[in-house]
């Protein structure tokens, strides 16, 4: 089977931002206690952040983390998490059915921040909250000193303002699901008066309101329509959410299932494009893609419920990432990167341990999970200027199910391209990288791929993951099952590169100025 793909250096879709490379920490199962806070392990530091896990972030290289939630801040008192940690309230967390102990909260999520050197994003409570305590937040993080909030923040033992610059309305607000879930009306109402109030207490800030948590949503679209004529003229960004799944058990139609993202996208765009037409106004709406990632086994089980009392950190949602994950994920990070021009901020859903590419045992060590290597690849090679590629590649058909409660989806989509990819133009360091995946199941793939307006290059780095099992995956007892080997056959002559992408494989060539 063979591909071409032609890529100019003049012809461009837009540069990333720094924060499309973000991930996302929620007070779920054991992704903050003991995922990336654990007092008493031995690599845990004085302030009980685990050093083995803060080096694998480091290494995976997310620039943002979103927190506290997710569906947790729907019923979330950011009150409880602040001041001396015997004075704080256990509370009942109805999000997960589980014992919030309030051990970890704002001011250690900044101290976290810093230690990993990424920026911290923050949600709001817009489910059993509203305004008023949203512009507390502010005050309390952001303000300098001299008013109540803020110097309760310096009585804590944080002086300086934490100055907390991206900040999301709320969480899921459309869904049935979330605690105080409200229609677009009543959402867009809120919203609007608890931006209004944090930008008058810190004007600046940037604000990503709610879209639609999936494209499947019965209200999609008209939620993001009625949502911005309400909070257009003061928020920045508005969000959507998409997990991709296998849940028909189809391999093909799994690994085609980014292409729907990025009709998500696409069909976001237009939307928020036509308010701000009808408005007659320039204004852009962007995109924060704040929950992605590929979650299906453990979705909708309420594993919380089947245990009895109401445990601290239970593990739930602990997603096991095969080969096959990996692939589609990958597929996922291509999406985002052929989206930088409206896609400004993204957020990986979880970090640790909750459908998360990094594995913890409490008390014990920390492992990569297979879906690690691709989000690494695009976060540390990934920043730049992403080429618009022509590709022509064999093709294929398939149906995509996506149940969403009680409701099926069936997408059908007539011609998936075996090969789907990105390139970016670092052009600082001279570097061309193109993302590659081969959807093909049992047929390696011949790329050529011709570089227009570079100049003589030369093959600097290549990375490929695949593995004969597509149900791989790594483990506590075997870390490395599924990782990264060097992609020996890649080498380009006259501007034209040639390599063999093996069968259902993600891979990673990055080229340089000879």
């Amino acid at each position: 089977m063979k591909a071409r793909v032609t890529i100019d250096r003049d012809v461009a879709i837009g540069d990333t931002h720094e924060r499309l490379f973000g991930a996302f920490v929620e007070h779920l199962g054991r992704c903050v206690y003991g995922g990336i806070y654990e007092p008493g392990h031995p690599e845990a530091d004085e302030k009980g952040f685990r050093k083995d896990v803060l080096a694998l972030v480091k290494e995976l290289a997310p620039t943002i983390m979103r927190y506290p939630g997710g569906n947790f801040v729907s019923g979330y008192n950011w009150e409880d998490g602040v001041g001396p940690v015997e004075h704080r309230p256990r509370r009942l967390d109805l999000a997960w059915m589980s014992t919030e102990p309030n051990t970890f909260g704002t001011n250690e999520f900044i101290n976290w921040c810093r230690a990993a050197e990424i920026e911290p994003m923050l949600a709001v409570n817009l489910g059993t909250r509203g305004a008023d305590a949203a512009r507390n937040l502010v005050e309390y993080c952001n303000h300098p000193g001299g008013t109540y909030w803020s110097d309760l923040r310096r009585s804590h033992g944080w002086e300086a303002p934490h100055d907390v610059k991206f900040w999301c309305l709320g969480n899921e607000v459309d869904g049935p699901w979330q605690m105080e879930h409200k229609t677009a009306q009543e959402y867009g109402r809120v919203a609007t008066e608890s931006a209004k109030m944090m930008k008058w207490t810190d004007p600046s800030l940037e604000l990503a309101a709610c879209g639609s948590s999936a494209r499947n949503m019965p209200t999609f679209g008209a939620w993001e329509r009625e949502v911005l004529e309400h909070t257009f003229d003061h928020v920045e960004f508005m969000s959507l959410h998409t997990y991709l799944n296998n849940y028909a058990e189809d391999m093909p139609s799994f690994l085609a299932s980014a292409d729907l993202m990025d009709s998500f996208i696409e069909e976001v765009v237009a939307i928020v494009d036509s308010v701000a037409a009808a408005r007659r106004s320039s204004k852009r709406i962007m995109l924060s893609f704040d929950e992605w990632n590929v979650w299906y086994r453990t979705r909708g089980k309420k594993e919380g419920r089947t245990i009895p009392g109401w445990p601290v950190a239970p593990p739930i949602l602990e997603e096991v990432y095969t080969m096959g994950d990996a692939l589609a994920f990958g597929g996922a990070c291509i999406s985002l990167l052929n989206h930088a021009d409206r896609v400004k901020a993204a957020c990986l859903a979880q970090l640790v341990n909750a459908i998360a590419p990094i594995m913890t045992e409490t008390g014990g060590p920390a492992w990569r999970q297979t879906i690690f290597y691709p989000f690494a690849h695009m976060s540390n090679l990934g920043r730049g200027r992403v080429l618009r590629a022509h590709v022509d590649s064999p093709s294929y058909a398939t149906n995509y199910y996506d149940p969403r409660g009680t409701q099926e989806h069936r997408f059908a989509m007539p011609a998936v391209p075996y090969l789907k990819c990105a390139a970016v133009h670092d052009r600082k360091g001279g570097f061309i990288t193109l993302f590659l995946l081969n959807r093909h199941l049992s047929e390696d793939l011949e790329l050529e791929l011709e570089v227009r307006g570079m100049g003589e290059l030369a093959v600097d780095t290549c990375h490929q993951l695949h593995h004969p099992d597509l149900d791989a995956v790594n483990s506590r007892d075997n870390p490395t099952e599924v990782q990264p080997v060097a992609l020996a056959d890649a080498h380009i002559q006259g501007g034209r590169l040639s390599a063999t992408l093996r069968q259902a494989s993600w891979n990673v060539i990055r080229l340089r100025a000879a």
